[in-house]
């Protein structure tokens, strides 16, 4: 089974706060600060990412006729139409029903 390759990794002087670096290591212990903070900061990078597409992409709808998008109610009967047409497709698709 193939294994995925370590990333290349660098050493890096960063000053926290001792309040900080306590909590830090009453989580993650004192011998895995690196790995802790590494992996906090690549998921607020992910959200990060995620909100700077959101920003890209708001508001793309608002000059395109969306029926059923119009209201919080229409959204939401158009969101229970739509699952219960996949629901109905997949009950096909098996043979059930």
């Amino acid at each position: 089974m193939a294994t995925a390759a370590k990333p290349e990794m660098v050493r890096t002087h960063v000053v926290l706060p001792k309040s900080l670096i306590e909590q830090i290591d009453a989580r993650a212990g004192a011998r895995h600060r690196s790995e802790f903070i590494a992996e906090v900061m690549a998921e607020w990078l992910r959200r990060l990412d995620a909100l700077d597409a959101l920003d890209a992409f708001s508001g793309s709808l608002k000059d395109v006729d969306t029926p059923g998008w119009n209201t919080p109610e229409e959204t939401s009967a158009w969101v229970r139409a739509s699952r219960a047409l996949d629901d109905k497709r997949w009950r096909e698709k098996w043979g059930i029903e």
